[in-house]
């Protein structure tokens, strides 16, 4: 059985991407990217109620991309090591951690590789590893992947777990649970730079409507708010004009979708197809008047998320952008620390950037910016008949990421004493330039983080859980104070609304990869005029018109 699959698996289309949460890796370049296995899910050998004592685990092999910042340049190595000892008091036993950090150009296509050319205990195969929600629903039919919900309705964190629908909808339709996200999702929200405000008499409070928002990107555009006298101006950058392989598909150009959701969705407990609505020709439309009037950034047609957040906050005026829809929370401190190494509008310090709040527009459709479904960790599964391997690698990794204590501080912000420390000192950033240089000082027993291993320039932020999204908090009093995360986060909680579930079926999973290409192929055609919206969805009813029927009728019969 395991062979099939293996071969199923090696046959299926790769698509969307897992986005970091508030990370200091930018969430969708370091996101894995989705593969779409086939539903194999009968032939998987049911699972016992073997003990977790019944089986010792020796090793633990993790696979794990860029949202785990500890990498091993910047402190990796020690925190495998403080882990490894912090386990082993609790388990009363030493586990071996493993970390395979993969590159997220390829995440998917690597994960597939190593699922399906392994097998459990061979070395390499990952015990547990970092999926999107997406790619949890088309994973969790094949077999692979351990159902975990008695070990989650068990484990001792849930006594402090004060998000508990984030997890229990992840639960299918027969109660399965087959990931875990200790951490809500999180989403985008819109940053304008201040100066740029002030440089064309504009307001972010008064930016309320879509009219409001194209009539500031047409200001910046047209009356050089950097004051370089440019022709290389533009009003907005983005990671593309949607990103169609990946959930939620609007995020980084939400004031142009607006209501638009271009993949399957639930509207009113139905499932549809967005990108055959009206509300998709309509976002076209907006997207192609935007490239025609040159207040969207051209660059943004084929830039992923590095290329369009640091042409954001680079101070290269041979081309400026004023907005930038991104991650909130962390993001906003990461884009400022990085507008300020760049020497852009330092007069302004952390008020370099202002949030705009949704548009009208939006919170009409959607009520807000969109939430996006958690990233999950899941476990595979060994198909032996007990689950005594499988509650083990949940009592090692997933049990005590959510301790409350050491080792959740540990996934939290790293290694003591590397990444963050409760012992007096005193540091400096920046130490050579008078100009540019920040003070740090600490007491004795004063939680804070320090400077990063790997930029002695930047003080580190965070290493793979969010301390505010995540479902269970520290209760050891460790918290990071940087007003400006703390603001980022409660203007994101505050604006926003849970995107909508991913689909899940086997007509979908055989065909994301074409859909996902023809569809951003008519986007393109479409923005750059070539065709109008309604001959784009015309070709895409076309070409897959029936295929999506299809995909309608399977979700709707689940």
């Amino acid at each position: 059985m395991k062979k099939k699959v293996l071969s199923l698996l090696l046959s299926t289309a790769m698509v969307a991407s897992l986005a970091a949460c508030g990370s200091e890796t930018a969430p969708a370049d370091t996101t894995a990217t989705e593969t779409a296995p086939a539903d194999t899910a009968t032939e998987a050998a049911p699972a016992d109620t073997a003990a977790a004592e019944d089986y010792t685990l020796e090793t633990l092999n993790i696979v794990v991309d860029g949202t785990v910042t500890a990498t091993v340049e910047s402190g990796q190595k020690e925190f495998e090591e403080q882990w490894e000892a912090a386990v082993a008091e609790k388990l009363g036993h030493p586990v071996d951690l493993v970390i395979n950090q993969l590159d997220h150009s390829d995440y998917a296509g690597t994960v597939s590789r190593l699922l399906t050319t392994g097998e459990p205990g061979d070395g390499s195969y990952p015990d547990a590893l970092i999926m999107s929600a997406t790619m949890l629903r088309q994973y969790q039919t094949t077999g692979l992947l351990w159902d975990m919900a008695d070990a989650y309705a068990n484990a001792e964190f849930q006594s402090r777990v004060t998000l508990p629908t984030v997890n229990e909808n992840m639960k299918d339709s027969e109660g399965h649970l087959y990931g875990f996200a200790p951490t809500y999702g999180n989403g985008c929200v819109t940053y304008v730079k201040q100066s740029w405000l002030d440089a064309v008499g504009m307001k972010a409070d008064d930016i309320k409507t879509f009219d409001d928002y194209y009539a500031m990107l047409k200001a910046f555009t047209e009356n050089d708010p950097d004051g370089n006298g440019s022709a290389g101006t533009y009003g907005v950058i983005a990671a593309g004009f949607g990103k169609l392989d990946e959930a939620p598909y609007i995020n980084y150009m939400p004031e142009f979708w607006q209501g638009a959701y271009p993949s399957f969705y639930q509207k009113d407990g139905v499932w549809v197809d967005g990108f055959q609505e009206q509300a998709t020709v309509d976002a076209l439309a907006r997207l192609a008047q935007g490239v025609a009037d040159g207040v969207i950034d051209p660059d943004t047609e084929d830039a992923g998320t590095k290329q369009a957040r640091e042409k954001f906050f680079s101070n290269d005026q041979t081309t400026s952008e004023g907005v930038f829809t991104y991650w909130a929370g962390t993001w906003l401190r990461t884009l400022t620390t990085n507008m300020e190494k760049q020497e852009v509008d330092n007069d302004l310090g952390d008020n370099r950037l202002v949030q705009l709040a949704p548009i009208q527009e939006i919170k009409d459709t959607w009520g807000g910016y969109l939430n996006r479904e958690a990233p999950v960790w899941v476990i595979t599964d060994d198909q032996d008949g007990n689950s005594a391997r499988e509650q083990a690698i949940f009592d090692a990794l997933l049990e005590t990421m959510l301790d409350g204590d050491r080792v959740q501080t540990l996934w939290t912000y790293g290694a003591e004493d590397v990444h963050w420390s409760i012992h007096a000192e005193e540091f400096s950033t920046n130490a050579d330039d008078p100009e540019k240089k920040k003070d740090y000082s600490y007491e004795e027993g004063q939680f804070h983080l320090k400077q990063s291993p790997n930029d002695p320039n930047s003080v580190w932020k965070k290493n793979h859980l969010d301390a505010v999204l995540v479902i269970a908090p520290l209760t050891n009093g460790y918290v990071d104070n940087d007003e400006l995360v703390q603001a980022g986060n409660k203007f994101f909680t505050e604006n926003c609304v849970d995107a909508p579930a991913a689909a899940s079926c086997d007509t979908l999973a055989e065909n994301n990869e074409a859909l996902v290409e023809e569809k951003t192929t008519l986007m393109k055609q479409a923005v750059a005029g070539e065709i109008t919206p309604e001959e784009a969805i015309a070709q895409y009813q076309a070409d897959f018109g029936d295929i999506a029927q299809q995909i309608l009728d399977e979700l709707n019969a689940q």
